[in-house]
């Protein structure tokens, strides 16, 4: 399958060049020229099936094109190692968790799958030179560093926001080493993006460091999500509750509503989507004015969705036609500030004894809100509470244990490279390090 540019200005790509430049080369983002329908047929079946047999159906459709079957359904088994339930809150409202992967976030999926199949491309390429750059606001850099560890040939760099990510998911990727470099930005996650998309249009830094994004700007990073919304679908089916079905959606990049955004074209039958925003409201101010107005982000608890100038955006209005009423039609909007989050962790807790970790209280907030009678909800829980420690421990008044998974990153030494928010130092430092 061949992948445009949302810009529509550069040459079409493979499926190789899409993952492996990462950006199209007039500054817009890949998408693939067609969105294959499922047949009937899975959707009867589906709340029988088992997530890697969903998520295979899914990847075929769209890399079958390009990589061998058995070579894809390898990727997706080693990607899928761990379960993603989903759990009743309340009536009428359930919770589908992300975080049951190594580094406990949701983009544990879409990174994993990713580090797999850029390395099947490159060990066909006979490359061993490869860098990744990864801007992060929190889970992103911790699931990219992880997923890519150790792998032969690529070496990743991850750029994150000085003193704006939790201590936990800094731990996550400044104590790995080996192939995984972490860079500190005097900035915010914003200008960690710009750093990097600046540097893929530099063509002379490109031709001399091989270059390739592991944000969810990448096909490879933000299509494969769309598995685990087949798979919510399917155990809402098992229960026989799979109508007027309504998902919340955490909303930062705006990758994983573009994720679910696709399912549904693939067919899913899901009735709309909500975008829950925290204090930055880019999104939410479109989905009311038609106005798309990007601005600098602002700090919040909920640190992964502080996003000024959600990349995503670009697909969204490219999958809709740039039509805001089609858009409307199928996705609202809430917006919430850091004490509604903290009074939703606390008062879901006390009521229903379910804990909730930042993101995931303003998808609940956001559903709440949004959901029509008869509805069945689903809101997306994208990182353990844990993960979030001293905000969850003071909203609900109670200690909350970190998995053993969670602490071995605590234990170890940080190591990070000091980085100002400009691009001549960025590059100086990329080559340095190379």
């Amino acid at each position: 399958m061949n992948y445009y540019s949302t810009n529509k200005k550069a040459p079409l790509a493979s499926l190789k060049e899409a993952v492996v430049k990462g950006l199209a080369s007039d500054k817009g983002l890949y998408m693939p020229e067609k969105i294959k329908q499922l047949p009937d047929t899975f959707f009867n079946e589906i709340g029988n099936a088992r997530l890697n047999d969903i998520a295979k159906t899914v990847a075929d459709a769209f890399f079958g094109e390009d990589i061998p079957k058995d070579k894809l359904e390898s990727i997706v088994s080693d990607t899928l190692n761990f379960d993603i339930p989903i759990k009743k809150v309340e009536e009428g409202i359930y919770v589908l968790e992300l975080f049951h992967g190594p580094t406990f976030a949701f983009k544990d999926v879409g990174a994993r799958f990713m580090a797999r199949l850029l390395s099947y491309f490159v060990k066909e390429q006979h490359q061993d030179d490869v860098k990744v750059l990864v801007a992060t606001s929190g889970d992103t850099g911790s699931a990219v560093a992880n997923g890519f560890l150790g792998v032969d040939g690529i070496r990743v760099y991850v750029l994150y926001p000085s003193g704006k990510v939790s201590d936990i998911q800094e731990a996550q990727f400044t104590t790995l080493d080996q192939n995984i470099v972490a860079l500190e930005v005097d900035g915010t996650f914003d200008d960690c993006q710009a750093l990097v998309k600046s540097a893929f249009m530099d063509k002379g830094l490109n031709k001399q460091m091989n270059l390739t994004s592991a944000n969810s700007i990448n096909v490879a990073r933000f299509l494969p999500q769309s598995f685990y919304y087949f798979h919510a679908y399917a155990q809402l089916a098992k229960l026989g509750i799979c109508n007027d079905v309504v998902v919340s959606v955490p909303s930062g990049n705006l990758g994983n509503l573009t994720a679910g955004l696709f399912a549904r074209r693939m067919g899913l039958p899901i009735k709309r989507f909500i975008a829950a925003n925290n204090r930055n409201d880019v999104f939410f101010n479109y989905l009311n004015t038609g106005i798309y107005s990007p601005k600098p982000s602002v700090q919040t608890i909920a640190n992964a969705m502080d996003v000024g100038a959600p990349s995503n955006f670009d697909r969204i209005i490219d999958l809709y036609g740039y039509s805001h009423k089609a858009i409307r039609q199928e996705i609202s909007g809430y917006t919430y500030s850091d004490d509604d989050i903290r009074i939703t962790i606390r008062s879901v807790f006390e009521r229903t004894g379910y804990l909730l970790d930042p993101h995931g209280a303003c998808a609940y907030c956001a559903l709440k809100e949004g959901r029509a009678r008869g509805e069945t909800g689903i809101f997306l829980a994208t990182a353990h509470p844990a993960k979030f420690k001293e905000t969850v421990e003071e909203s609900t008044g109670t200690t909350i244990e970190i998995p053993a998974g969670l602490a071995a990153f605590m234990q170890k030494k940080k190591h990070s490279y000091q980085l100002s928010n400009n691009l001549d130092h960025f590059k100086k430092r990329l080559i340095g390090l190379s």
